[in-house]
């Protein structure tokens, strides 16, 4: 759970600095109104104004006689008498709005930051080490929706990615360990038998040799997992197309001895990556190839380009491989036919491996089943910029 549609899917509504744009110019607005209102109110109601004339004396007796002042009223001698009580209604208009504007601002600050007290603690709960929490916050979509998503998705990577890692240390930790523990049963066998002569113990020797051989190419496998999951590749051009017939020669030999035609085919091809890890990739891609394969089956290597990427398609006939094992194939130490302790089979690292290149190489790797049998594998990388388009 991702914390409900992406962004893109959903109905979009004001972002939150439209509404918060809008929200303050309101508030300005309306501060301003109501201030305007209180002076007016106050001014016309409040004080009953008696207006003197601006010279003193003796009523000469023309004229009405002026009214006298009552209680309550308020003379205005003079501009300066005016100015003064309008002083007076415009601070306490002034501390009214503060009042008012305080209470206002905590409650729109308190719906604003409600979201982001949630995501932060999910961070806080994450940092335990507790990834199975999603926010799925709800509510408008805005900057504040947008950042929950992308922090439910980081979550359910981090998930996915720790528990792929510890599957990796377990696996690790077998593969390692099982080649020691027959060694040491081997070696304490022949220890046990005080008539074991040389030729038996040759034998033990060898052996050895082998279960070591094959512990050598697995660490061996992993310094090159690692080394593609370090991002660290080179960038330069490399022929594709030239690369991949080499190494279906290299292989030719191991595919004639299990009856599999092995070809590779395709235009001129240039993509832009590390030569090293390319050709460990195409040589991973093909040898699978072979050893997942059938009798009297094929392998086919074929290299095409689009614009400004590059595509090694291998394809190969083979026992039916389930679409939902697809994804669990690329993990470290799963073979073709699922997690399997057999020698000569490979060391489950190969489609890893590729994986952790075509990453490294910012491409993709994709797996689909054939519908008679066997695997469509597409790698596909970057080429270089100004790289020629392919013939039509």
């Amino acid at each position: 759970m991702t914390g409900g549609p992406h962004p893109a899917e959903r109905r979009r509504t004001l972002t939150i600095r439209a509404r918060l744009t809008l929200t303050y110019a309101g508030l300005v607005t309306g501060c301003g109104a109501v201030l305007i209102a209180f002076v007016y109110l106050y001014m016309r109601f409040v004080p009953i104004y008696q207006i003197e004339p601006l010279t003193h004396g003796t009523h000469s007796g023309s004229g009405p006689e002026p009214i006298q002042p009552t209680t309550g009223t308020i003379s205005i001698h003079s501009a300066e008498d005016f100015l003064d009580n309008l002083l007076i209604a415009s601070v306490s208009a002034l501390v009214l709005l503060a009042v008012l504007g305080g209470a206002v601002g905590w409650l729109m600050a308190g719906r604003i930051i409600r979201p982001l007290a949630v995501i932060n603690a999910a961070a806080n709960r994450a940092s335990t080490g507790t990834l199975d929490h999603r926010i799925s916050l709800d509510g408008p979509d805005d900057e504040i929706h947008d950042l929950a998503y992308t922090f439910d998705r980081m979550l359910a990577s981090l998930e996915r990615s720790f528990a792929a890692h510890r599957r990796f240390a377990a696996n690790a930790s077998h593969e390692l360990r099982t080649p020691l523990a027959t060694t040491k049963t081997m070696i304490d066998v022949a220890l046990a038998d005080p008539d074991a002569d040389r030729a038996e113990l040759r034998r033990l020797a060898e052996r050895v040799g082998e279960v070591n051989r094959a512990s050598v190419e697995t660490v061996d496998a992993l310094l090159d997992l690692a080394e593609a999951d370090s991002g660290t590749a080179a960038r330069v051009p490399v022929d594709l197309t030239t690369m991949a017939h080499d190494v279906v020669a290299q292989l030719a030999d191991e595919a004639v001895a299990v009856d599999v035609d092995l070809t590779a085919e395709g235009p001129p091809c240039v993509a832009l990556g590390d030569p090293v890890l390319l050709r460990q990739a195409v040589t991973n891609l093909v040898r699978n190839a072979i050893r997942h394969n059938v009798p009297a089956g094929h392998a086919t290597v074929r290299v095409t380009t689009d614009h400004d990427r590059a595509y090694v398609t291998v394809t190969n006939t083979g026992p039916q491989v389930p679409r939902e094992s697809l994804d669990a194939l690329t993990e470290p130490f799963v073979r073709g036919a699922g997690r399997t302790l057999t020698r000569g089979t490979g060391h489950g690292l190969g489609l890893a491996i590729v994986s952790a290149v075509a990453a490294a190489h910012g491409g993709t790797l994709a797996l689909h089943p054939n519908a008679d049998g066997g695997l469509t594998v597409h790698l596909d990388l970057p080429r270089p910029a100004g790289a020629p388009e392919p013939a039509s």
